[in-house]
């Protein structure tokens, strides 16, 4: 588990920056003096711009099994985003139809299905309220393309600095108050349920107002 930092990119992609997966195999090859190529395997990703828990596999058969878990949404996902404005209610479940934009890199919420749309549901929950924003706390039930993004401004709370989706300025470091927080699932040997939870980022104060 590794807790990501806005702006780290988990794979490489076409900017050609250094992803996060090479860090972590340099680390492993330093820390168990490996010789050779060290295997690791991607299970998911974050976005750009978001921080939070990304998971790798250092063996093939453990990405495989994690893979599987993945896949078959046997892992629960809890995140954490900031909004200027909060929901009407304090608690509910969101639906909507997502559409994607690959020009745009963006998707589109609907309240009913059209084409090519795909049906996107979460749980959220406000759990802080702070001088400015207001913390959600959400659980994802579908996993799609900006799904929180794009479903939070779709009932008129977009993200904190995430001016792609609606928010009025950007944040100083170029990120999205978008948080990866807890992941939880049974571990598929063991059968025991583990839980990770990620700090909130360091030296953001209304992050850490958070936590406090």
């Amino acid at each position: 588990m590794i807790n990501k930092r806005s702006g780290d990119i988990v794979q490489g992609d076409k900017t050609g920056d250094k992803p996060l997966s090479e860090v972590v195999k340099k680390y492993i090859a330093t820390k168990y003096n490996k010789p050779g190529a060290v295997f690791l395997g991607v299970v998911h990703r974050l976005d750009r711009p978001t921080s939070g828990i990304v998971v790798f596999a250092r063996t093939s058969k453990a990405l495989t099994r994690l893979n599987k878990l993945f896949a078959e949404r046997q892992t629960q996902k809890t995140y954490w985003a900031l909004v200027k404005n909060a929901p009407q209610a304090a608690s509910g479940t969101l639906t909507h139809y997502l559409k994607r934009n690959n020009k745009q890199n963006k998707s589109y919420a609907y309240e009913k299905v059209v084409p090519d749309s795909k049906k996107a549901i979460l749980d959220f929950r406000l759990i802080k309220k702070l001088k400015t924003f207001s913390l959600l706390e959400i659980d994802l039930h579908t996993g799609r393309h900006h799904q929180i993004r794009s479903q939070l401004t779709a009932i008129g709370s977009p993200i904190k600095g995430d001016l792609k989706y609606g928010a009025s300025r950007s944040n100083p470091d170029g990120s999205i108050s978008l948080h990866a927080r807890k992941l939880s699932f049974t571990h598929p040997v063991k059968k025991e349920t583990m839980s990770f939870i990620a700090p909130v980022p360091e030296g953001d104060t209304v992050w850490m107002a958070c936590e406090n």
